[in-house]
């Protein structure tokens, strides 16, 4: 099951996935993820984004350079963190109801051959592996539940994406004095007020990213 759903805020579709302790990505990938909005095209930059780094962790663990163990660690955390942001892309596009088949089905393609990659090095067991163990483990971990989710039913995973939203929603909400609770209400109530922004759009038709018109 998907892993991330606490940064579904700070991930929208409007923001880049900069929320980690450490930027896991390169400041031209994070200038590439600004301006790919659309969720599907996001999701493969994405993988390519990880196959890279597993591609620089092939080559690393052939490689007996000093100080390769140090290396080898941050490209799997960075790799572990890129595929908590896919599943967290993925799982923001579905709470707003976006198709995310053809990325979802880039997504299980690409993490079927990045498993066993993964699992590879592990049972090649590197003499510095206790370096790195802990890390990979939890990459292959990573991995492997983000395969299983992005090939499950997408009407059923955006229905348990939208039922966990509207639970933690709640959860919030109890946590709130009543005058947070009446603010809240409030700005719901102006958001709703505002008069509708004219749109060309038939009924049931879209632009890249955004929900079908009424």
């Amino acid at each position: 099951m998907t892993r991330i759903l606490f940064g579904l805020v700070l991930l929208s579709a409007a923001a880049a996935p900069l929320a980690a302790d450490k930027d896991f990505l390169t400041s031209a990938e994070v200038d590439q993820v600004r301006l790919t909005q659309e969720p599907n095209d996001r999701l493969r930059l994405y993988i390519q984004f990880a196959r890279q780094r597993l591609d620089q962790l092939k080559q690393l663990v052939k490689d007996s350079r000093p100080g390769r163990a140090a290396m080898i660690h941050d490209l799997l955390d960075e790799y572990g963190q890129i595929i908590d942001a896919i599943d967290t892309v993925s799982d923001d596009a579905l709470a707003r109801k976006v198709d995310i088949s053809v990325g979802a089905k880039a997504v299980g393609s690409a993490e079927k051959g990045f498993l066993p990659a993964l699992e590879k090095i592990r049972d090649s067991h590197p003499s510095d592996i206790e370096r790195y163990e802990f890390v990979l483990t939890q990459a292959i971990q990573a991995t492997s539940d983000s395969m299983e989710t992005a090939n499950e039913d997408l009407g059923k995973r955006s229905a348990e994406v939208t039922g966990r939203l509207k639970k933690e929603e709640k959860e919030r909400e109890a946590e709130m004095t009543p005058a947070e609770l009446d603010a809240k209400k409030k700005q719901a109530q102006d958001a709703a007020s505002k008069p509708k922004k004219p749109t060309l759009l038939k009924p049931g038709e879209t632009v890249a990213g955004q929900e079908p018109s009424k």
